[in-house]
């Protein structure tokens, strides 16, 4: 019977930490989804770990599962939405996400049934506020860059469960308009569900002391929350902060932490490590410059190194060179001309169009975001010099040059190390 006992634990534990992975890795689950069972079987026990370990709060639903992630750095602009895949992938900007948001708004005040054309319309209705038109937002069905941006942004919705294909096409939409309609299905209890906010967006308001905030202040104010001015209310508070830069993000470098963050890690690592990893299978990886949870599956991440295709391929010789430059860093025209280089060299490997005239410098910008994605590097502003800056995680990916040691009967092999000699152990 005990050992009955140990192994029904085990299972209980390990679909506890799929659940949770799954949950990290989509934050948004519907029925239809394999790990909608497990996540709903052991909902309580997630619910209660998520609050206590992260102050995250998981919804559950009949039909669909949503985590309230809130990010602990909310300046970070590597990892934007995206629809699609490879070369078809299109990434949000600022504009699309102004859409997305006064789409949200239509949506709710709508019917259960709405057409492409009729969200086209009500985003030229909402454009037309004095506040959004003097920010230089604008929106009309007339240009086809326009509908390619609604496009992109219901079909994200969709992607999200929120709209429903009925009837219709909307490649024939972006061609030819109106002309050529689409109908949806909204589905208006996962709609509800999409916003993920401490403060309601009416709630910071537009005139007043809120009036002089601005976009970073504005977003401080939908994501605070009550800490208690006491000594267990802050280190809670210090607790979730890390956890959530530990589960969210590549890599945490000691150099970005604030002083209390820093204090609080240095006493308390052991124990949030091991938390964290026994309940998600992840794995600690402690150097003198920062920590990461690593994922040895590779499940949970954005962005993977290395990766198939052109684009792989680029970033991976991109990160060698990278890694060989000093703290100094690079420009982006610098940038541009390896990947001249690198064209005339993999030619016969890589994609057509990546071979083209002009084509250096969308790849290089490209490749770049995808570096910092990962935590590899960071680009200084325009106004500091724009220089691509390596950041020591990036040290894994210098190659050194072969050498044989010298021949001995007990000679064994040392170890290959995880990070280059920029990054070394505490």
């Amino acid at each position: 019977m005990e050992e009955l006992s140990d192994a029904l634990t085990r299972q209980r534990q390990e679909e506890q930490r799929r659940a949770l992975r799954a949950l990290l890795a989509r934050p948004l689950i519907r029925s239809d989804d394999p790990a909608f069972p497990l996540i709903r079987r052991h909902a309580a026990t997630l619910r209660d770990w998520l609050a206590r370990e992260a102050g995250w709060h998981l919804q559950s639903e009949r039909d669909f599962v949503r985590l309230h992630k809130r990010p602990a750095d909310l300046g970070d602009p590597t990892r934007p939405a995206t629809v699609g895949r490879g070369i078809q992938r299109k990434t949000f900007n600022r504009r699309r996400y102004a859409l997305f948001c006064l789409l949200l708004a239509d949506l709710e005040r709508g019917d259960a049934q709405i057409t492409l054309g009729r969200l086209g319309e009500g985003l030229g209705q909402a454009v037309g506020d004095p506040a959004l038109a003097e920010r230089g937002l604008a929106f009309s069905l007339d240009h086809q860059e326009a509908r390619r941006d609604l496009v992109v942004v219901v079909r994200l919705l969709m992607a999200l469960g929120v709209l429903l294909r009925v009837a219709g096409d909307e490649e024939q939409f972006l061609r030819r308009g109106l002309e050529s309609d689409v109908l949806y299905d909204v589905d208006r209890r996962l709609l509800a569900a999409l916003l993920v906010t401490a403060r309601g967006p009416s709630l910071v308001a537009l005139n007043g002391a809120d009036a002089e905030l601005d976009l970073d202040a504005r977003l401080r104010a939908l994501s605070e929350t009550f800490v208690p001015d006491t000594p267990e209310g802050r280190n809670r508070e210090l607790r979730h902060r890390l956890a959530r830069r530990l589960l969210d993000d590549p890599v945490v470098y000691r150099e970005a932490l604030d002083e209390e963050e820093a204090a609080y890690l240095a006493n308390q690592r052991g124990p949030l490590l091991r938390r964290l990893q026994q309940a998600t299978g992840l794995v600690a990886e402690v150097r003198a410059e920062g920590l990461a949870l690593v994922d040895p599956e590779g499940e949970l991440t954005d962005e993977k190194l290395p990766a198939e295709g052109t684009e792989g391929h680029l970033a991976l010789l991109m990160a060698e060179r990278l890694a060989d430059i000093g703290p100094e860093g690079v420009t982006l025209e610098e940038v541009e001309t390896w990947i001249l280089e690198w064209q005339t060299t993999y030619r016969r490997y890589w994609r057509k169009s990546a071979c083209e005239p002009g084509a250096a410098h969308g790849l290089a910008r490209q490749t770049l975001a995808r570096l910092a994605a990962l935590g590899l590097v960071r680009r200084q502003a325009e106004h500091k010099g724009g220089r691509i800056l390596p950041l020591p995680a990036l040290g894994r990916f210098r190659v050194g040059s072969p050498a044989l040691p010298e021949a001995s009967d007990n000679m064994q092999p040392d170890p290959q190390p995880d990070l280059a000699e920029s990054v070394t152990d505490d």
